[in-house]
Order: structure tokens, then C-alpha cells, then sequence
């Protein structure tokens, strides 16, 4: 579901961009309120373990397409929805930045509709209050499928503001609804089973590191055999080639591509080299984001 450069314009980039960034600023304020040392770890380990895990792509049958673990409500299940929300945050920026993957001038839209709308609408007014029912399976997997239906809702509305897609292309927001279903269903069952495994066992530091080390396994090893298909927004967007227009021109969008061309080195080496180094600069940045934290925190007491 990562949007590129070319399905947004800055009409609607640079304002999702600008929400996006208020929008961290607050979840980094409110990260505050209950921050504790023993959440260095947990941060750390799952942040590396969600970033690992969107690296494998895994096939849909009878589709030619094929889809792959968000994240954000297993997050925001295991962390809470501000520290959550400044994962995905660090998550899709370092994907942006060193993979090329997600376009800058569309990062905004990307936190948007993976990071906001799980965080700040599902966790709280869906998984919240089925959780609270003693029924964190049926709460994971109905909120992991909703937050990619509304997200998909989102990447629509987001190409015909932007004049990539026709104003009335229902096609393509079928596709995308459609694609997105057995991606939601195949992530509610994998959060369920990892929320309740962590829930179980507790967040000790032996599990912090148990989820680091499967990272790096994830990453270095099991993500070269991930499905090569397009991803569920590819393949969408292949289907209604014809009637999509691609957002290539102004200064604005050579500039920034430009500028991720440079910027996205972990793109063009190694996969497994790649992958390693860039689960490693994603726990360095939460590392740094928690050191801020604490710091702003002692500053204050």
C-alpha cells in the first residue's frame, strides 16, 4: 500500500505531509505521559520486527498480485497507539529514504493511511473495546481488516485528488478493496497469534531480543524467497492502466525524486546486506527517538 512519487501531486502531498509531521509531534508528546525504561526494549525489538516483516511480500492465489504485513495494530496492541504511530513513522520514513520504497512527496499519505488511521481511529474505537471483552483474537483480526479497507478507501480518495485516477473510477476502488481483504484477513491472524504469544509470556527482555534476532532472520534470510508479484496498490493501478495518469511533472516532484534517488543507497546493494543495515538504522532511529524522550522527560521532572 505504499504510495510512490508519481500517483500524488503536491496539492495533496505536501498538506498530508504537514498533518503527518503534527501529527508525530503530538504522539511524541503524549509518549511522554507513560514512558518507562522498559519500554527501550520492547520499542526497539518490534519496531525492527515490523520493519522486517513488510519486507516479505507473500502471494494471494488465483490473483497475480500479492500483499504483506502492516503492522500498526499489532503495534499499537503490544506499545500503545503514540508509540506505535512514531514506529510506523520511523518505519515507513527509513523505507522512503533507503529503499525507495513509498515516494517522499507521498510519505505523508503513507503515514496517513497506515500509521493514523490504525493507531487513532481503529486501535482505539475497534480493537480497544473488543479487546477489553477478553477477545483480542476476534479484535486483532477484525481491526487489522478494517484498517487496510479504510486505508485502501484512503490511497483512492488521496489518486483522484491528486488527478491520477478519474473522479469516478469505482474500479479501482473495488480492486483495491478487494486485493486488500485476504491481506487484512492473513495479517489479523498473524497479529492475533503474536499479541497473544506476547501477552502470555510477558514483555521481558529475553523476548525483546527474541523478536530482534527473528528480525534479522526475517530480513537477511527469509525475505529473499518473498513473492516478486505486485503488491495489492500495484496491482490495482496495473488494472486500470489505461485510465491512470501519472503525476511526473512540475519541480516539486523532479526535485524530490531527484533527491530519493540519491538518498535510497540501501536500494541498489546486496538484498540481504540491504535488509540487515536497514533493520539496523531503524533500530538506531528508535534508539535515538527513545533517548529524546527520556531526555525531554528528565528535563522536565
Amino acid at each position: 500500500m505504499h504510495l510512490g512519487n508519481s500517483v500524488i501531486c503536491p496539492v495533496t502531498g505536501i498538506p498530508m505531509l504537514i498533518a503527518a509531521g503534527a501529527a508525530a509531534i503530538w504522539a511524541f508528546k503524549k509518549s511522554r505521559n507513560d514512558f518507562k525504561e522498559e519500554d527501550v526494549f520492547k520499542m526497539v525489538s518490534l519496531t525492527m520486527f515490523v520493519f522486517a516483516l513488510q519486507m516479505i511480500n507473500f502471494a494471494i492465489p488465483q490473483t497475480g498480485s500479492s500483499g504483506h504485513i502492516i503492522g500498526a495494530v499489532l503495534l499499537s496492541a503490544l506499545l500503545g497507539k503514540y508509540k506505535a504511530f512514531l514506529s510506523m513513522c520511523t518505519i515507513l520514513t527509513v523505507q522512503a529514504l533507503f529503499f525507495n520504497d513509498g515516494g517522499l512527496l507521498s510519505l505523508g499519505c503513507n503515514i496517513f493511511n497506515m500509521g493514523v488511521i490504525a493507531c487513532f481511529v481503529v486501535y482505539p474505537l475497534f480493537y480497544k473495546p473488543i479487546a477489553d471483552k477478553n477477545k483480542p483474537f476476534i479484535a486483532a483480526l477484525l481491526s487489522s481488516i478494517l484498517s487496510l479497507q479504510i486505508g485502501s478507501v484512503m490511497v483512492v480518495l488521496e489518486g483522484m485528488l491528486s488527478g491520477s485516477i478519474s473522479i469516478n473510477n469505482f474500479h479501482f476502488l473495488g480492486l483495491m478493496l478487494a486485493i486488500h481483504l485476504p491481506i487484512g484477513i492473513v495479517e489479523g491472524l498473524f497479529s492475533a497469534v503474536t499479541i497473544l504469544i506476547a501477552s502470555k509470556e510477558g514483555f521481558t527482555k529475553k523476548l525483546s531480543y527474541t523478536f530482534s534476532f527473528i528480525s534479522l532472520i526475517l530480513g537477511g534470510l527469509i525475505a529473499q524467497f518473498a513473492s516478486t508479484k505486485p503488491d495489492g496498490l500495484e496491482w490495482s493501478l496495473l488494472n486500470i492502466s489505461e485510465s491512470f495518469t501519472a503525476q511526473t511533472q512540475g519541480v516539486v516532484y523532479a526535485a524530490l525524486q531527484s533527491l530519493q534517488d540519491k538518498i535510497s543507497i540501501l536500494s541498489g546493494i546486496n538484498p540481504i546486506i540491504g535488509n540487515i543495515l536497514g533493520i539496523i538504522i531503524t533500530a538506531i532511529l528508535m534508539i535515538m527517538m527513545i533517548k529524546l524522550i527520556s531526555f525531554k522527560l528528565n528535563k522536565q521532572n
